[in-house]
């Protein structure tokens, strides 16, 4: 039975598998369950696996252990969003939901293991790395502070994208994702009641204008060519519809492709902050942690993807990926060690799909057979380009 007969016999049963990953979604370092499924799965195929790497992590390998290591990342966890689709394996779980695919990528990670479990033999040796936490931005660090990127030479990813075609499969060299941070700002006034402002000092005035001026002075003092992206998630202060509040504080997101202006802004926003906030009367505190630095693609792992994929697809079925998405990924984390490419695999279907992090995300599972074909011929023209085979 070769690879493409192999494949469309496993396939409903990965599209059982993913619904049932589906129905049983797990918050970013919880994902007991979901490695208990894939550490099982792995074993029944032959695989070596290890549990627990980067706290709920599952690292597996298969091929000759002194051979040269190729990988593939594949992540497990779920959002804190309440699903909205109405579907028959719709999340069991109230508030958690895999509204960003990680189901379909833990799928596809098992679809490859079964394909190259079922060589004959390999040339090289693959690892497979199911992450944790990626939507914390801190499974990748785990996994890699536990040894899990030792010895690669070479490692693949996937994100599924709704603005694809299901099974098309999106390729870009070079910056694929923004590098991230997370921002908190701490807005203080002096508190009065809410009949005489005059008298006080308004916090919850200052926020506002915080969020907004942050977006006019992002559009007249910074170079348009470069994009940023300031987003605020969430806002909390005040203490009675007539008291005037005293502190606000403001969680956000801060994005950026061009890594010396992300490595600039903290400053940037903390002095525009600062200064606004001065000028009513109040002060504030800016505090900014890097999420994640961007994933840069490898291009020659990019160009042995693009190829492969047109091979396993049809021309029409790989599309270059035009932009850089403000979107952040810890994969980029992993590439710290190991050059690397990550590929994006469209999930719209007839009726197009919902947007990524929305409760109404509902990706067309015909997908993951586009995934684990290109994927599972990549690794193994990775393995014969290397080892002469």
């Amino acid at each position: 039975m070769n690879g493409r007969e192999l494949l469309d016999q496993a396939l409903p049963e990965l599209i059982d598998l993913r619904r049932h990953l589906h129905a049983h979604p797990e918050l970013s370092g919880e994902e007991h369950q979901t490695a208990a499924l894939v550490s099982g799965e792995l074993r029944r195929i032959g695989w070596r696996v290890q549990e627990g790497v980067g706290h709920t992590g599952v690292v597996a390998e298969c091929g000759p252990e002194d051979a040269p290591l190729v990988g593939l990342r594949v992540d497990m966890d779920a959002l804190p969003v309440e699903e909205q689709t109405g579907l028959p394996y719709a999340s069991r779980r109230l508030g958690v939901m895999h509204a960003c695919g990680h189901d379909i990528h833990t799928c596809i990670g098992l679809g490859v293991a079964r394909l190259l479990a079922a060589e004959a033999s390999l040339p090289a040796r693959v690892r497979l790395l199911f992450q944790p936490a990626e939507e914390l931005a801190k499974g990748a660090i785990w996994m890699r502070d536990a040894g899990a990127t030792a010895g690669l030479e070479a490692l693949f990813g996937v994100h599924v994208v709704p603005d694809l075609e299901g099974g098309v499969i999106g390729v870009r060299s070079g910056c694929l994702t923004a590098a991230a941070g997370e921002l908190e700002i701490t807005v203080r006034g002096v508190g009065g009641h809410g009949a005489r402002p005059h008298q006080a000092v308004d916090a919850i005035w200052m926020a506002a204008r915080v969020v907004t001026d942050l977006q006019q002075s992002i559009a007249r003092r910074l170079n348009a060519l470069d994009p940023v992206v300031i987003s605020f998630g969430k806002i909390e202060g005040g203490k009675a519809f007539n008291v005037i509040a005293d502190q606000v504080r403001l969680l956000g997101t801060v994005r950026c492709v061009d890594l010396a202006l992300h490595d600039r802004l903290p400053a940037w926003i903390e002095s525009t902050v600062s200064d606004l906030c001065r000028s009513a009367g109040g002060s504030a505190t800016v505090r900014y942690r890097c999420i994640a630095p961007p994933v840069v693609n490898d291009p020659e792992l990019t160009a042995l993807l693009e190829r492969t994929a047109r091979s396993c697809l049809g021309e029409e079925r790989v599309q270059p990926v035009r932009q850089p998405s403000l979107g952040a990924e810890d994969f980029a984390e992993l590439l710290r060690d190991v050059p690397g490419t990550m590929m994006r695999l469209g999930v719209a279907g007839p009726e197009g799909c919902a947007p990524l992090h929305n409760g109404r995300f509902e990706p067309d599972e015909q997908a993951l057979g586009a995934g684990i074909e290109v994927l599972s011929a990549t690794l193994l023209a990775w393995m014969h380009e290397r080892c002469g085979g």
